[in-house]
């Protein structure tokens, strides 16, 4: 009795503190975002004073149109989105069937083969990059597109199949049986059954790795020599102090994710991960 009396005063409260929390933490995503905006758009007079406003006083489109115009952005920009979407297709290719057997195999040796796979992220990027870079060096893939993709290859393929084994893994075992014991082959099975339930959790996988590859900064730092990516030129300009100058390019920066966000957030649901098995 004491327990009902518990839960119905603790949904009471999570019905009347939700919509308010909700509102508090949307605003804390998004203050720093409409803040980084405002500064692109905004005159010197209302940011570089003691006392900034925090609405748009006097609005100004120079700094958008010196960083169009500075023959910069777009050759970073290019080389962000290649790069990203090649790394992106890559991952899914390879990933995908790899993470498809993992998560066949027996319960014990697909514990040892994820751990495997964890134990590559287990030293961080700072500390592999140099060694990388000088490989990359032998191999004449510095500041190529290449050598990038194989780099973020290096950094998302784990996270990758990590995620891919928890969707196939919720696919019973039974729909391919089933459906080669109607006469189709395993490949069949698999292309038909397997797949398409799966690609909810492919078209998060993939979102994922695009976004971690377009944000991307370490293996950019060392890989790159005459074309910056995105990031790098955000970095470029704080390291120089230009605030408009970062803010204008650090808002494009967020701009296609975004974007890409918006056209797969109909996946970002814990139950497509999961599959999409209902």
């Amino acid at each position: 009795m004491m327990s009902s009396v518990k839960k119905d005063r603790l949904g009471k409260i999570i019905d009347v503190s939700f919509f308010p929390l909700l509102i508090f933490f949307s605003l804390i995503m998004l203050i720093p975002v409409y803040i980084l905006v405002k500064v692109s758009i905004s005159q010197p007079v209302d940011v570089l004073t003691q006392h900034p406003t925090f609405l748009i006083r006097n609005f100004t489109w120079d700094h958008w149109i010196k960083v169009l115009t500075s023959g910069k952005l777009w050759p970073a920009f290019r080389k962000s989105f290649t790069v990203a979407t090649l790394t992106a297709i890559f991952a899914i290719i390879i990933a995908t069937p790899a993470s498809y057997v993992i998560s066949r195999l027996p319960k014990k040796v697909k514990y040892i083969v994820i751990l495997g796979l964890f134990f590559t992220r287990m030293f961080p990027n700072v500390g592999i990059a140099l060694p990388i870079a000088v490989k990359f060096l032998k191999w004449n893939l510095m500041d190529t597109y290449i050598g990038l993709v194989l780099a973020h290859l290096i950094e998302q393929l784990p996270f990758i199949t990590w995620i891919l084994v928890g969707t196939f893994e919720v696919i019973p075992v039974d729909l391919e049986k089933s459906a080669m014991i109607d006469g189709a082959s395993r490949l069949r099975a698999l292309m038909s059954i397997v797949i398409p339930n799966a690609a909810p959790g492919i078209a998060v996988a993939t979102l994922f790795v695009w976004l971690n590859s377009w944000n991307e900064f370490t293996y950019a730092l060392y890989l790159s020599l005459s074309d910056n990516t995105l990031p790098l030129q955000v970095y470029y300009y704080v390291n120089r102090g230009g605030f408009f100058q970062t803010a204008t390019y650090a808002t494009i920066l967020t701009i296609p994710v975004a974007v890409v966000t918006y056209a797969l957030q109909r996946y970002l649901k814990s139950d497509y991960l999961g599959g999409a098995i209902k």
